[in-house]
Parts: C-alpha cells; structure tokens; sequence
C-alpha cells in the first residue's frame, strides 16, 4: 500500500508540479488518495491547470519492451501534451504473446504440479505466460483454469499474462494446485449491475491507425462515451470521426455504462479507426464577379476551382473557432504569409499544452510562456510583427527562453474562446487582467511564469514599445526566472534525494516483507503435506482394518463348530497361553486339522502374519508346520496346552 501511495504522490507532483510533499499528501487525503480527484482540486483553486472534463478515473500504464532480459517490465506515468487527463498507458500486445528480442537461447521450465496426490510434469517455454501454463493443467488434470488455485511460487505471477521469465524461476520448479471449490457453480460468473458496477475492466483497444494496443482500465461506471473521449488524447481523432469495432450489438447509446453494455470481464477487445473522410464539395464560383483577375480564356460558365484567392484581407484566425489546435495551426500560417518568415515559432496546441510544455516540466526543462495577442483594428499591429517580432535579437531570446503562443481575438467569440481556456488553466485573477488588455495597446506579448509550485501570469508587454525596451523588459523577465529556477532546482533535487532515500528503504521493506511471507508460506505448505501424509496413513490403516474384518468374518464362517462338552472319545481340549497371560480353550476333535485350530485363534482376534503357536514339549512353531497335519499326527495329548507369541 505504501509503494502505490508513492507512486501516486510522485504521479501527483509531476502533474501538478507542487514541490511541497506535504502540500501535495494534503491534497490526496482530502481526495482519499484518488490522483484525479486531487488534481481536479488543485486545478480549480486556480493554481494549476485543470485536468481534463471529458474522462473519468482513467488508469494506463505505458510499458516497452526492453532489448535485454528483464524480471519486469517498467512502466511510467505520463501527461501527454494533448491528453485531457492523466492516463497510465500500456502501449504493447500482451505479456507471453510475443517473444522479446534477446541474443540468449530460449530456456525450457519444468513444473511439477502436485494435485490430489499424483504429480504431473510439464514443460513450458520461459517465454510462455501463467495462462499458458494453467492450461496445459487443465489438459493433463481436467481442472479448468477458473477453478484452479496454483501456489508454491518462488515468485506469485500477478497476471494471467505474466511472463514466466519475468518470475524468474529455477529450471525444476514444484508447485500445488487444489480446486477453488468442489460444487462451483458456472452460473455464478453472471452478477448483478450493482456488482459489476464496482469492478474493474481491461480493454484491449486495437489504433487501427497508428498500429498500436491500448490496455485500457476502467471502472464499470465509465460510459462508452467516457471511453472514446479519452481515446481521443491517445489516437488524436475526435468521437465524432472514431469508427469502432468490438461493442456488442445491443449497445445503441454512448451513455450506457460498461457495466450494462454487456462486454466481457475482466477483458474485452475492441478496435478503432477513423472513418473516411467525405470528398469536399468543390465550390461553384462566379469568376466575374470575384476579386481574382483571370484571362477571359479560362472564364467558363460553372467551372468548378479548389480555391481562389480573395483581395480581401484573411484574418490570422477565422471566426468561431473550436478547435484550439486547428486555431493555432490556422494563426501560425496567416502571419507567416501576412508578415513574412522572420517571426517567432509560434505553439500549435491548445493554451493547456502551451502551459504544460513551458511551466509544467521539471525545474531544468521549464520555460516562460509569451502569449502573443492579436487584434486586427489595433494600429500598432503591423508596425510591431513587422519590426519589433522580426527582430533577430528578439526572436533569439523568445527561442531560447520562452514557448510562444499567438491568438487573435478580433472576433468576439475567439476572445471569449481564449478566456474561457485561461480561466481553466490559471484562474480568474488572470482572467481579469487579459480581458482588460485595451485593443488600443495590442499586440500584447502576456509573460506567464512558473513560481513557488504556482503557474501565474507574471507581466504584460504592449505593442507601444520601442525594440529596446522590448529586449529590455524580455531580459529582465529572464533574469527573474532564471533565478526562480535556480532556486526550483535545488528544491526538486533535494526531494528527489529524500524520494530516492524513501524509495530504498520501502524496497527494503518490501523485500523482508516478502522474504517472511515466503517462510509463511513454506510453513503453510508444510503443514498441509503434513495433513495429507496423516489423512493418507489414516485411511491405510482404515482399509487395512476393514481387510482384516473381511478375512476373519469368512474364517469365522468356515470353522466348524465345537463338540460337545460330554463327548469325550476323540475330543480334545486345547488351551491358549495369550502373550497377556490369559487363557483361550476350546474343544477339537482328534482328527481336526492344524489350521482349524489357527482359524479358531484368527477369529479371536490373533492373526497368523502377526503370532506364532508354540507347543512347549517338545518345543515346536506349529505355524510353520504343514496346516494339513491333524491334532492327533502332531501328537496333542487330550488336554493341550500352547502358548501363543507374538512375531
């Protein structure tokens, strides 16, 4: 529980960039530990950027492979710069269904698998994965692998697709399987809704596009919608364009939860891909009455044209823009065919990844953010892009220190656009002081700087400025920030110091943990071996007891009965010493056989395997005489004595 936290504390302060630990363990016990929560908190009391409105609880582990034999594969959080949450992505097929690139020779595993007291052997390909495994069981014990219950392990798989050879196993290996149950009843893997609601589902989204394999979790109250939403930060193809494959039938609306979709648990494949685009319509245009010259030779009458270009004036950004990246794209080609190609390289992304990539990264990756501010009925326009951002000293220092990010807020509902998104992203002070920029003073160049785990507009350069107190104030910005950022680094290195600190004593911890539940483990099986040798050796000794019973009911059966108490010609009367001291005696006639009297003393309880019968004088085994032999030829006088021993 401790290594998860840590990991989300450190996932937490990578996101939100709160150096202080014990600022950001506040955040996530108010949100009970829960990483989306928290920085949906931190967000909106406006010192960082909000996360994303569009996707819940999403959890993805980005893994790669690895070209040397590993007992694991990493993984890494990361905030993609146009993912609209935090997401752990695992970009890779399954554990075990490929093989890694590695020069090493393949190594065979053999398991012994101890099952009801018989043990089966089974050879299997580190390669392979536990699931692979579990059903060569199933081949070899009948036992399916939803019932099977294997331990023994030197190293527990965590997955059903964990790599032997990431467990990293001995070549003989014996394990114990034992049923889940006797009486399991299949019908119980179909729940209620209610329960369904609160598991966890992997879906394995297949990017036709990009050729990639997302192993997707998510909680059974996500929607479909949910879903394609946050697909949509990985693949870069909105909901509306995304062609899907995969979902069952009886799923007609993207707000049905995955709980009532009727997909498969705990997996469930699926594909995208985006659909075809629709060939645009040529426009119809009146060549006479446009703009363009064009000879009379080339006017015919509906003559279709890709584009003609208008004398008009283009605006850097067309009006209802909703796609703040496309706007971006849009703004960065209008100014280079307006002003020319000495200009800054503008940020194409929406305003959040422009934050993201500027003040959202580590100490010594962090820059300024210079948002450029546009307006067509400004005056100062023209003279500040085509001499003042031309400048060769200017764009020098924007490209070494800052991200810069244009926006034209001619149109009234591209402002409000651009508002709305600094709302979001640094609150409502910032809000307040752009939107009260005079159009007069535009272009605007809005400095935002990252200080003390705070992302906040920092100054305001207007466009009434010579190129000198331009560069002036541009330097002096970096000067500030550089200090800032001095101080920031030493700040990160000393907490990734103690995480590091932190991190080897956990593992420490976590290696004695396991060591002592390895021993607990051992001490388990032991015992259990132990009951089974005792239930083994119980039930011999019930069947050899039942086997004795059987044998002694059948001599008891055949011996015939004893003579009468006053016959007395040919009668004898044999007396049995038992090893206790007491006596047996019982009457036989002279010509009853020897084994007669052994049957007599079988049915009393005295076996001939296990005693022997001694005559006295002369002293004879008569159990390893003929048993045909009669009383009379061994020579038993009319009362006999013999003395019975045990072996």
């Amino acid at each position: 529980m401790a290594g998860i936290r840590d990991e989300i504390l450190a996932n937490f302060q990578a996101c939100t960039g709160i150096d202080d630990v014990g600022d950001a363990i506040k955040y996530l016990e108010e949100s009970n530990w829960d990483l989306l929560a928290a920085v949906n908190q931190t967000m909106h009391r406006g010192t960082q950027p909000l996360p994303s409105d569009t996707s819940p609880d999403i959890e993805m582990i980005e893994e790669f492979e690895k070209m040397h034999n590993s007992s694991s594969l990493p993984s890494q959080t990361v905030c993609g710069s146009k993912s609209n949450s935090k997401m752990e992505v695992t970009e890779n097929s399954k554990p075990g269904t490929s093989k890694p690139k590695s020069c090493a020779k393949e190594k065979t595993l053999t398991f012994y698998i101890n099952h009801l007291n018989n043990e089966y052997k089974i050879n299997l390909s580190e390669l392979s994965s536990f699931k692979d495994l579990k059903q060569l069981i199933w081949e070899q014990t009948k036992v399916p692998p939803c019932l099977q219950r294997v331990y023994g392990w030197k190293k527990e798989p965590k997955t059903l697709y964990t790599t032997l050879q990431s467990l990293d196993l001995p070549k003989e290996n014996t394990l114990y399987m034992s049923p889940v149950t006797e009486d399991v009843d299949l019908t119980t893997d179909i729940v209620s809704v209610s329960n369904r609601m609160t598991q966890t589902y992997t879906l394995n989204i297949k990017d036709e596009i990009h050729k990639k394999t997302f192993n997707l979790k998510y909680l059974g109250t996500t929607t479909i919608l949910d879903v394609k939403s946050g697909i949509y930060s990985l693949i870069d193809v909105p909901v509306r364009n995304q062609q899907w494959k995969g979902w069952p039938n009886s799923v007609k609306n993207d707000n049905v939860m995955l709980a009532q979709s009727g997909i498969s648990y705990p997996e469930h494949d699926l594909s995208v891909n985006e659909l075809p685009m629709k060939e645009e319509k040529k426009d119809v245009i009146d060549l006479v009455e446009s703009d363009s010259s064009i000879d009379d030779d080339d006017i015919e009458d509906g003559i279709f044209v890709d584009s003609v270009r208008s004398t008009k004036t283009q605006r850097l950004m067309p009006e209802n823009v909703t796609d703040e990246t496309i706007g971006t794209i849009h703004f960065a080609e209008e100014f280079e065919k307006r002003y020319g190609l000495a200009h800054p390289e503008f940020f194409t992304g929406t305003f959040k990844d422009a934050v993201k990539e500027s003040c959202l990264k580590p100490a010594k990756e962090r820059k300024l953010l210079a948002v450029y501010l546009h307006h067509d009925n400004s005056i100062l326009a023209n003279v500040f892009c085509t001499e003042l951002l031309s400048c060769e000293a200017v764009l020098q220092v924007l490209s070494a220190n800052f991200i810069v990010w244009g926006w034209d807020i001619t149109f009234e509902s591209n402002k409000q656009r651009f508002l709305s998104s600094v709302k979001q992203t640094l609150g409502s002070f910032a809000t307040l002081a752009m939107e009260n920029i005079d159009v007069d003073t535009l272009p605007a160049l809005v400095i935002i700087m990252r200080t003390r785990s705070n992302t906040e507009m920092f100054t305001i350069i207007h466009a009434n400025v010579g190129v000198n107190e331009l560069l002036t104030n541009l330097i002096h910005v970096v000067e500030v920030f550089q200090e800032q950022r001095r101080t920031d680094i030493g700040v990160e290195e000393e907490r990734q110091a103690r995480e590091k600190v932190k991190q080897e004593q956990d593992r420490a911890y976590q290696e004695s943990l396991a060591a002592d539940r390895a021993k607990e483990e051992a001490k388990q099986m032991q015992e259990e071996l132990e009951r089974q040798r005792k239930k083994q050796a119980e039930n011999e000794w019930l069947a050899e007891k039942a086997r004795k019973e059987a044998h002694r009911q059948a001599v008891e059966s055949s011996l015939p009965p004893e003579p009468q108490q006053g016959t007395s010609d040919g009668v004898l009367k044999v007396r049995v010493r038992l090893p206790a001291g007491k006596f047996l005696e019982r009457r036989f006639q002279s010509d009853t056989p020897l084994q007669t009297l052994l049957n007599f003393l079988i049915v009393e309880g005295y076996p001939t395997e296990e005693y022997k019968v001694l005559c006295s004088w002369p002293r004879r085994d008569l159990t390893s005489m003929d048993s045909k032999l009669t009383l009379m030829d061994l020579k038993f006088c009319p009362q006999e004595t013999v003395i019975l021993e045990e072996r």
